[in-house]
């Protein structure tokens, strides 16, 4: 198992009331699984990560399996929900 930092943004970041936390975790998975353990009482927190993008030491996941992806001590995996942005269509 390796010591991985899951840094969480935007909505996931609100529902899990921290920016950040470490977890042990040897694939995405795993990684992925103690967030949802460890946040288990929050029904937000689990629909947000659902949707996420997520990004493995600057490379995004993208369709690949998360139990392929292995974690080493270090990996900071950063779960980003959609957001809209731009100008108000009356501009």
């Amino acid at each position: 198992m390796a010591k991985v930092t899951l840094r969480y943004w935007a909505a996931l970041r609100a529902a899990a009331g921290i920016p950040e936390e470490v977890v042990d975790a040897g694939t995405l998975a795993e990684a992925l699984a103690a967030a949802r353990s460890a946040h288990s009482g929050s029904a937000r927190f689990a629909a947000v990560l659902d949707i996420c993008a997520v990004v493995v030491d600057g490379t995004p996941a993208g369709s690949r399996d998360p139990a392929g992806i292995v974690l080493r001590d270090g990996t900071a995996v950063e779960l980003l929900p959609p957001f809209a942005g731009g100008s108000s269509p009356d501009r």
